[in-house]
């Protein structure tokens, strides 16, 4: 849209759904001094909006003024996830393999950038979470007391054949999703880093949270130990903001 607008050539979107929804929203907003190829603008992680919205919220705010034309879905709603339009499930990266995955993935590919596997080189990327210096058990069971909604965790152990920890066995967890409805990936993922903070605080590279995370407030909070859901409640004013903004662009009910 960048160099379109520059050359005055009209940009067609042929838009599709979001797989996981488009209403809730969840995450802290990209801080704006950090933006990146990675996280483009000062949106949320979880932004509840399809290609076709999201480029006419980059248009707009960005001001580009290119001549963007969304072609629309039709028979998409937003309340719905990708299972209830019986559309064939592609995967939009090759590590993206399922709604499961992608349900799971805005909480815990936050951590991929750190020294954590989250699965990448296994058959089941961003459902498990391990290191080496992981006790699955002890992990497993401090956020199982955490009663955290619609999840549980499973000990395992794994040894991914690339990215983090290739061909090293590590100790970890399976993330099973148990209410689809009631889970919170942001909420879920806030759980893990604080308690990876918590329990690992010498071995955990926690900077590294941020390259992915890109909210320096939301690093800090994790790194003095805060609750996660006071972490979650410290996005509010900034997602009410980005809610507003939101509104003028949506082409959904």
């Amino acid at each position: 849209m960048e160099e379109a607008a520059k050359a005055k050539i009209p940009v067609y979107v042929l838009d599709r759904p979001n797989p996981i929804g488009g209403l809730d929203i969840e995450g802290p907003i990209a801080d704006r001094d950090k933006l990146s190829f990675v996280s483009y603008h000062t949106i949320p992680v979880r932004h509840g909006l399809t290609i076709g919205e999201l480029g006419q919220l980059f248009n707009k705010q960005k001001n580009f003024g290119a001549d963007l034309r969304v072609i629309k879905m039709e028979g998409w709603r937003r309340s719905m996830w990708f299972d209830e339009t019986n559309l064939t499930w592609v995967n939009p990266s090759p590590n993206m393999r399922s709604l499961t995955e992608a349900t799971l993935y805005p909480g815990v590919g936050l951590l991929e950038m750190t020294n954590v596997s989250v699965g990448r080189g296994t058959d089941t990327p961003f459902e498990i979470v391990g290191a080496p210096w992981i006790q699955g058990d002890k992990l497993a069971d401090y956020l199982n007391q955490r009663s955290i909604p619609g999840v549980r965790f499973v000990p395992l152990r794994f040894t991914p054949r690339a990215s983090v920890f290739k061909d090293v066995e590590c100790g970890g967890m399976n993330i099973v999703i148990t209410d689809r409805s009631s889970f919170r990936p942001l909420l879920t993922g806030m759980e893990i880093a604080v308690a990876l903070r918590k329990i690992y605080p010498d071995d955990w590279k926690i900077d590294n949270y941020l390259k992915l995370l890109v909210n320096t407030n939301t690093l800090e909070r994790v790194k003095r130990g805060d609750t996660p859901r006071d972490i979650v409640a410290s996005w509010n004013s900034q997602l009410e903001e980005f809610r507003k903004a939101r509104a003028e662009i949506l082409l959904y009910n």
